[in-house]
């Protein structure tokens, strides 16, 4: 996805006179505003605009070996902007590819679906790398949230912005499962699976940008406590743990509202993080307080926490399927969370979430891949077929294939062998977004 960031916004006097003034790399200068015209993938910074700080990120701006820079000498330092501001040369809109309709409706609708899922798979190739990325983020936030907690929070905010601007103002938004090579530092991976179902269910409670924007920052520091749990403990199964372990894990809760009030989150920030382990009965933790006295920012992560517990456990062994775990939250655990919200994950998740191994009604197999939350029961998916090779497996569009359902979902451990390793169900479900309608710019997903 191609995303611009929450600071520059289409049509605004700023991002109108950003595009007009360019300068060369070894004109770049502490206190100048730049735009990286690069996808955010492709570069080390959190967002592609911003005003340079220091020395060293003027190096790592001329790196990218781009011959001039965009610059807004409104958002820049005055003594910063270069005397001589040279206008941008005219728009070089990017040539298309012409398509020559050949006379056979069969040939020209194969092609065409040929192209569609071509076009399927380099979305997919920016999201993994956009996750990465964000991946990379939280492994930086982490590391300096208590060394340079100013910066690190403007970090969170940022790429938090680039979510909530891509969810709630763009009208499809896909949800991606990500591939095997993504895998890795999951307690990583777990903020931003928190994080991107609280902004997919933001997008379907209408909550505005800024009530958006405190659920994502919420939302990806809401474990920021478990920093003070030894690794012994963290480590350990939660089944072999102490009655002394189980209540100084539960700890992370108190020690993360700490932290966040060091770095100066705001209210609304800090009663999520004391709250995502509470439920709606009263069951959960630390307090124990019920539906009523849970902020409804709190209700969404603690739903969305418990749901990516239940996919991706310490004990993988223990995983449940995303079909899975949403079953038995609806039919077994349904009294714990918000009802509304409850309704709401798994309309927009749908019955069969990405991720999700299926049967068809021409009786194939097939892995879900990809969905649209606005259309849950028409997702993409990869097809079994051993005449094809598993780097060329057909994905469709149910959207575009009216004629064939989902019949029901299957555990991914009754697959045979061959079944198996050819649609390579995740061990670990971990979900990135793509804005298929956001505009160029910044953030590929």
């Amino acid at each position: 996805m191609n995303q611009e960031s929450p600071a520059e916004k289409p049509g605004s006097a700023d991002s109108a006179s950003a595009t007009e003034h360019y300068v060369a790399p070894e004109h770049l200068r502490i206190g100048l505003y730049v735009h990286i015209d690069l996808p955010w993938f492709r570069h080390p910074f959190t967002l592609n605009n911003f005003k340079i700080k220091s020395e060293e990120q003027i190096r790592e701006l001329r790196a990218l070996k781009q011959f001039r820079f965009r610059f807004d000498p409104q958002r820049s330092d005055p003594e910063s902007v270069p005397e001589a501001l040279a206008p941008a040369p005219d728009s070089v809109h990017p040539e298309t590819e012409e398509v020559i309709a050949p006379d056979d409706p069969q040939l020209a609708e194969k092609q065409a679906r040929q192209q569609q899922v071509k076009e399927f798979r380099q979305r997919v190739d920016h999201v993994e790398k956009a996750f990465v990325k964000a991946a990379a983020v939280m492994r930086n936030i982490n590391r300096n949230l208590t060394s340079r907690p100013k910066e690190t929070l403007e970090e969170v905010e940022g790429m938090v912005g680039l979510m909530v601007s891509a969810f709630l103002e763009h009208p499809e938004v896909a949800l991606h499962v990500m591939g095997e090579k993504c895998g890795g530092e999951e307690v990583y991976y777990h903020s931003l699976n928190v994080t991107i179902l609280s902004m997919m269910l933001a997008k379907a409670l209408e909550l505005p940008a800024e009530q958006g924007q405190a659920l994502g920052i919420g939302a990806l520091m809401h474990d920021i406590g478990l920093m003070e749990i030894p690794d012994k403990v963290l480590k350990k199964r939660p089944e072999e743990y102490t009655r002394a372990e189980r209540e100084l894990r539960a700890m992370h809760v108190e020690h993360g509202v700490r932290l966040a009030k060091k770095i100066g989150l705001p209210g609304e920030v800090l009663a999520l993080i004391a709250q995502h382990h509470e439920m709606a009965d009263g069951t959960g933790y630390p307090q124990g307080i019920n539906l009523d006295k849970m902020t409804p920012l709190a209700r969404v992560v603690a739903l969305v926490n418990f749901y990516d517990n239940l996919c991706n456990p310490l004990d993988i062994a223990q995983a449940m399927t995303p079909h899975e775990a949403l079953s038995f939250m609806f039919a077994q655990r349904r009294g714990k969370f918000d009802p509304r919200m409850l309704q709401m994950m798994i309309r927009c998740l749908g019955v069969y979430p990405p991720g999700s191994v299926v049967k068809l009604s021409d009786e194939g197999l097939a892995l879900v891949v990809s969905v649209n939350p606005q259309k849950p029961l028409r997702p993409w998916i990869m097809i079994y077929d051993p005449k094809v090779p598993k780097e060329e497996a057909v994905v469709i569009d149910l959207e575009q294939r009216p004629e064939l359902q989902i019949v029901k979902a299957l555990r991914p451990a009754l697959l045979p062998a061959p079944v198996s390793a050819y649609l390579n169900p995740r061990k670990r479900v971990t979900y990135f977004f793509d804005g298929k309608a956001a505009k160029p710019g910044a953030m590929p997903s």
